[in-house]
């Protein structure tokens, strides 16, 4: 009776090992297949621009090369640039604070926001007073760099950014959506907007080589763009010269020419212009440009290839419509193949 007994202890203690280990094997799977999930949850989270996405916070390196972290679906919103406000209300965010705008360009989806000041003259008294989870700032303004401080003291986010060119803008809307969790419109204005430029950038033709002259004019000065300009990077993507690239001066500020625009010669001027004073703008073309007189001896002038560039694609940043702006410049440039 005792060997039984003994022998059924044996059994339960070897039965009860077995179901232990079996459920220890159990719990290390999970844990390895849930390391593994996680890991590769992680791994989708980082974007092509640097951008890493987390259930609830977003973290990039901004406009001052400094990473933050900034929380997901912020309510209270200030943008203080007009191109960044425009991009965030297509990304799926709401503004309770904008910047005083001309009507040409007012953001509709931002028009009842509060007003906090405009360039250069921003209150951060208004700023504070509508108690914002998140400011957007222009890195390029010292305005608004000048504001940083106030905002660390009183714990309030904010991001400070650049925007020159078309990949500005993409990185733009992978940040703004991805903190407005709206993947769809990631998909609308960045994704299809990019296949549409490069659809438009593979017709071009290679072999025009067309040179082009993009001039600057405001009622105080005419200046020329290079192709690190907005407006420059689509003629250079156009497979086009800008004649203002041997120019080695700094971005915005690059003086206007007359001997080296006789002596390049041309094929296409186009004109972007700044300020509210239409009539003042065209006298400065006149007095600096027009009424020299070799200006008429040009090709781009003889040929009536001198444009004028509608500022709502040209002079402001295009955003969500940067492949009708490729498609504008390029229905200019090569008529048979664009039309």
């Amino acid at each position: 009776m005792k060997r039984r007994n003994l022998i059924l202890l044996i059994l339960l203690v070897a039965i009860s090992t077995s179901l232990i280990v079996g459920c220890s094997n159990k719990t290390n799977l999970t844990d390895n297949n849930n390391a593994n999930n996680n890991g590769s949850t992680d791994e989708k989270q980082t974007d092509e621009y640097g951008i890493h996405i987390d259930e609830d916070s977003v973290t990039f390196t901004d406009g001052r090369d400094k990473e933050v972290t900034i929380k997901k679906a912020p309510k209270r919103v200030i943008v203080l640039f007009d191109s960044y406000l425009e991009v965030w209300c297509k990304s799926g965010g709401t503004v309770v604070g904008r910047l005083e705008a001309p009507p040409e360009k007012m953001v509709e989806e931002a028009k009842d926001a509060e007003v906090v000041g405009k360039q250069g003259a921003i209150s951060l008294e208004k700023m504070l007073s509508l108690e914002p989870d998140l400011v957007i700032l222009n890195s390029n303004q010292k305005s608004q760099m000048e504001l940083v401080q106030s905002l660390e003291d009183n714990e309030i986010q904010m991001i400070a950014l650049n925007y020159f060119v078309k990949d500005d803008y993409f990185k733009l809307v992978r940040l703004f959506t991805a903190l407005n969790d709206r993947e769809d419109l990631y998909e609308e204005h960045a994704v299809k907007v990019k296949e549409d430029i490069e659809s438009i950038v593979e017709k071009a033709p290679t072999d025009k080589e067309y040179k082009v002259l993009l001039m600057m004019a405001s009622a105080k000065s005419i200046t020329v763009r290079g192709s690190d300009s907005t407006v420059g990077e689509m003629l250079e993507d156009l497979n086009t010269i800008n004649i203002s690239d041997a120019i080695s001066d700094t971005l915005d500020s690059k003086a206007f020419s007359m001997e080296k625009v006789i002596e390049e010669d041309p094929d296409f001027i186009f004109v972007q212009t700044t300020g509210s004073d239409k009539e003042k703008v065209l006298e400065r073309l006149k007095k600096d440009v027009e009424d020299n007189p070799a200006w008429s001896s040009l090709t781009a002038v003889k040929e009536d290839r001198y444009i004028f560039l509608p500022k709502d694609l040209y002079m402001y940043k295009p955003n969500h419509r940067y492949a009708e702006a490729y498609e504008g410049l390029a229905k200019i440039l090569y008529p048979d193949v664009f039309k």
